[in-house]
């Protein structure tokens, strides 16, 4: 589709600017932007059923940029500040329902634009998680914060029944923002030592009773 080849394009740019500015070198960026968007243009002809790819799914993909931005920062943890991180972090959980809000808006919503807005909502999980482990802010109990999406994923390989559909949830949604807003909270570079365990542990466990209780459904409604 020329409308996402032009807008990837536009936004590569950008993020060469923005990632040079920022980071001591854009290879990093460039490369996992580059990832993003090749799986993007999969699941575009693997069943997106509109003509345009809309602002809905341009404000997701320029996320996955400013995620992209994120991913070149964990090579340099020493030489980015953490200031950096927590404002990019936040614009992008900022911009989290902009684009489903746009997809209604515009009659656009899809299969494929839900998948991209949560995958790019589970990378920025995973990356804040890995930046508080690399900057030593926290000890490495905070993947499980980070990286409990990706473990339900590989569990769903042994154990079919996670590999369903579950319904839509606004408990879900709501844990997922609870969750992406503690880790940024705790990059945040003024927060208190002595709020960092508290934070991650309460956000951990509203995390972990937010997946015991999909799985539960799963397997109780499997076929």
């Amino acid at each position: 589709m020329a409308e996402f080849v032009a807008t990837a394009a536009l936004m590569g740019l950008g993020l060469l600017v923005l990632s040079g500015t920022v980071l001591s070198t854009p290879v990093w960026s460039i490369i996992a932007f580059g990832i993003c968007v090749g799986l993007v243009s999969v699941g575009l002809r693997g069943g997106y059923p509109h003509t345009v790819f809309g602002l809905c799914n341009t404000v997701t993909l320029g996320r996955a940029a400013l995620l992209s931005v994120l991913f070149g920062a964990l090579f340099e943890v020493t030489a980015v500040s953490a200031w950096v991180v927590f404002w990019l972090a936040l614009v992008i959980l900022a911009l989290d329902g902009v684009d489903g809000w746009l997809a209604r808006r515009s009659r656009l919503k899809s299969a494929f634009g839900a998948r991209f807005d949560m995958e790019t909502d589970a990378a920025l999980g995973a990356l804040l998680a890995l930046w508080l482990l690399i900057s030593d802010k926290t000890g490495a109990e905070i993947l499980v914060l980070g990286f409990m999406r990706y473990g339900f994923v590989l569990a769903g390989l042994f154990w079919p029944a996670l590999r369903a559909d579950l319904p839509d949830s606004m408990r879900r949604k709501t844990i997922c923002v609870v969750q992406i807003a503690a880790l940024i909270a705790l990059v945040f570079p003024l927060l208190p030592a002595g709020l960092v365990t508290p934070i991650a542990v309460a956000a951990a466990a509203l995390l972990a009773l937010s997946f015991a209780v999909d799985t539960i459904w799963l397997v109780r409604h499997r076929k």
